[in-house]
């Protein structure tokens, strides 16, 4: 782009975002179609979190929480915070331990497809947002058909499909065909696609999908406004309980992210642990999971200033959900490098992606680069380097986890 095309395109986001602004709607409140649950899980993460004051933790307070056999929310406060910097090795040491206690040395192995990035949403960090002038695309069928047996074909078994947030160009039956479309090739289908409803969820799991997504992006309902200005993702409710209804409609699995260097990433990740720890105590039986991404560069916006996560806070973060909760399943996300990804599962995480793309249609080579990427990866590397990089430092990559009799 040239200096005087970026110029253009700045006045015009800016000329957007006061359309925006005379039109906003309350971020905290349903829009119609919304469905409104009876659940207090919202009020108890954001009332914990506004009480998160990691400043006030010691060094006897976070090597306590390294000791501890079962770790309360208040040993994983103290390993969020910056007295436990120091102690990082220790950390790593303990969440190890934890990791082959309950997953032995085996990595699970999936990748995601992305099948349409049409997006109705105008977040201002995202690649996809509605005002990006980037190629649109969405997969037909066949297409999606052609990508799915090519994935197949690398040896994974596990696949996560991926929209961007519009009913309009990917609603409920475009996904739910993809989803049997997956069963056809895939033990494991996993969604990242907009907010539902229950019954919606449900409809999606008759379909085959196992288990659901939702970056909360942040938990600071102010700071959130100010990132999401239009757009059924608006909602903050609505959005902080896609899980919850997720689980209600049948799903297995449920996993959990904020989008770190959007905001406080301590208080952030403190939110994501709190609501991951609120719902496995009120669904016993739910399968749970974190992700990690840190912000990563975007097509057409210059404007955001990510708040510095760097690889020690990543590290620490990743080792505080291990050891706050051992079972948790932790993904390594591909917007980081190959060295912190292998070294992330050596120490906490139990799975990684493969054979990435972030683009629409790039598993079939007359189909390559259709619709724009939503952000740069860091970790372009095949299926099978993975499986033997992972080999090679004594892990055992497993393509399925779960099997259907």
């Amino acid at each position: 782009m040239s200096k005087k095309d970026h110029i253009n395109e700045s006045i015009l986001n800016d000329e957007i975002r006061e359309h925006m602004k005379e039109n906003r709607i309350d971020h905290m409140k349903y829009l119609p179609g919304m469905e409104v649950i009876d659940s207090a899980v919202m009020d108890q993460v954001l009332s914990a979190m506004e009480a998160y004051d990691y400043e006030k933790y010691t060094e006897q307070d976070v090597l306590r929480a390294i000791a501890a056999d079962n770790r309360t929310p208040e040993d994983f406060a103290a390993l969020l915070s910056p007295a436990a910097l120091p102690h990082l090795e220790e950390m790593a040491q303990a969440a190890q331990r934890e990791t082959r206690k309950h997953f032995g040395n085996s990595i699970y192995m999936f990748t995601p497809l992305y099948i349409a990035n049409y997006c109705e949403n105008y977040c201002i960090y995202c690649g996809f947002n509605c005002h990006n002038r980037i190629r649109r695309a969405r997969l037909n069928a066949e297409e999606i058909e052609r990508e799915m047996e090519a994935i197949a074909e690398s040896g994974l078994q596990e696949i996560l499909i991926l929209t961007g947030e519009s009913r309009a160009k990917s609603d409920v039956k475009y996904i739910g065909e993809a989803c049997k479309i997956a069963r056809k090739y895939f033990k494991m289908i996993g969604l990242e696609v907009y907010p539902m409803n229950s019954d919606e969820y449900h409809y999606l799991h008759e379909c085959g999908a196992d288990y659901v997504t939702v970056f909360q992006e942040t938990y600071n309902a102010d700071k959130y406004e100010t990132l999401h200005l239009a757009g059924h993702k608006r909602i903050f409710p609505y959005r902080i309980n896609a899980q919850e209804r997720a689980l209600m409609g049948g799903m297995r699995g449920v996993a959990f992210a904020a989008l770190l260097g959007l905001d406080d990433f301590r208080k952030d990740a403190f939110a994501t642990g709190m609501h991951a720890y609120l719902l496995q105590r009120k669904y016993p039986h739910a399968e749970i999971s974190f992700s990690c991404p840190r912000l990563r560069p975007i097509i057409n916006n210059d404007r955001i200033n990510p708040m510095d996560v760097h690889e020690a806070q990543l590290l620490q973060v990743v080792t505080a959900y291990r050891l706050f909760m051992p079972f948790a399943g932790i993904t390594i996300s591909t917007r980081e490098c190959a060295r912190v990804r292998d070294n992330m599962v050596n120490i906490a995480a139990t799975k990684i992606s493969a054979g990435v793309s972030t683009g629409i249609g790039s598993h079939v080579e007359e189909m390559e680069d259709k619709g724009d990427e939503q952000f740069e990866i860091s970790d372009a590397r095949t299926v099978d380097e993975v499986y033997k990089d992972l080999a090679k430092i004594g892990l055992q990559p497993v393509m399925s986890d779960y099997i259907y009799v």
